[in-house]
């Protein structure tokens, strides 16, 4: 979940769509173009919707003048429903200086395989026509601004790329020409609760949802909130390699699987966190097997009852079970 030192080994090949110089060819045309006064005005939003279609024009091309981040989402994805209004409002925050392009993973299928994404959310830059993999799953707040801030240093460093002129006033357009749909009144409690939750404070968004909880136990929104601060806790300061190794080392061993499927779904690898546990529970008994029970119930509250890898795997523990 830390935020990656920014650099351009990791770039994902894009040449398939077009290459980076192609595409910065084409901007600087297009930049040329409007300041002899043919072109067209200068986008003004700076959060767009992008599917196949659009890809080169809305992305690759702007990724000339901007550093585009890519937020990979589907409706059923809970974590993307707590990660996709964090990345919205720091992009307008930033003021031009990053665009972002929102992907609806089951729609774009190409996409997808053309990042290599395994699970979703899962974020992304595209630099100068070139594709960075930023971090997959949900993340705090304070991580994500570091991961923007670097970004935006190497995208000047590298590529003198410095972001949309004029982005302060697209920002305030956007603000004022979106329409007032009027507010529902915010549980305050629920508000603070996301709030540590953004800025990294997980022992605060952890007794905040249960101080929610123990009102409302009912509370969806509560439940899924602390199911997700509870595993970031649970991941923080962890040695990914070292928990790997001793997973694969020690099949048997309950604490080194918890540990493992912990950290695959912070990393968005559901499906793997989920078959880690049902196998965990098939080869165990007695308070072993509750323990990795328990903890597979967890995770299914940090995705949603609804999401259908919770639907094939709560089929897959019963099996195990009965």
């Amino acid at each position: 979940m830390q935020p990656r030192n920014m650099s351009m080994s990791g770039a994902v090949d894009l040449s398939a769509v077009k290459a980076a110089g192609e595409a910065k060819q084409k901007a600087e045309q297009a930049r040329a173009h409007s300041a002899e006064g043919g072109g067209a005005d200068a986008p003004s939003s700076l959060v767009i919707d992008v599917d196949e279609a659009g890809f080169e024009a809305e992305v690759l091309q702007r990724s000339a003048e901007v550093p585009v981040v890519i937020d990979f989402w589907a409706e059923w994805c809970e974590p993307c429903k707590q990660l996709s209004p964090v990345l919205e409002r720091l992009t307008r925050e930033y003021a031009g200086r990053v665009l972002l392009a929102k992907i609806d993973a089951d729609n774009n299928q190409m996409l997808m395989q053309q990042f290599g994404v395994q699970g979703i959310p899962a974020v992304f830059a595209v630099v100068a026509g070139q594709a960075l993999p930023l971090f997959q799953g949900a993340a705090p707040e304070a991580q994500i601004r570091e991961t923007l801030d670097q970004l935006i240093q190497v995208s000047e460093e590298r590529f003198g790329i410095t972001g949309l002129q004029g982005g302060i006033a697209g920002a305030a357009e956007d603000a004022a020409e979106a329409p007032q749909a009027p507010e529902e009144p915010e549980d305050p409690a629920l508000v603070a609760a996301q709030e540590a939750l953004d800025t990294g404070d997980l022992n605060g968004a952890v007794q905040a949802y249960q101080n929610v909880l123990s009102g409302d136990p009912g509370n969806v929104e509560a439940r899924v909130g602390l199911a997700m601060a509870e595993l970031l806790g649970r991941v923080q300061g962890l040695d990914a390699q070292m928990v790997r190794k001793d997973a694969a080392d020690r099949p048997g061993d309950v604490g080194a699987q918890l540990q493992a499927a912990d950290l695959d779904m912070a990393g968005g690898h559901v499906e793997d966190a989920f078959g880690r546990l049902v196998e965990t529970v098939k080869r165990t008994s007695g308070d072993d097997r509750e323990t990795a029970r328990i903890r597979l119930l967890e995770l299914f509250e940090v995705i949603g009852a609804e999401d259908p890898r919770v639907v094939t795997a709560r089929s897959a523990l019963a099996r195990v079970l009965f």
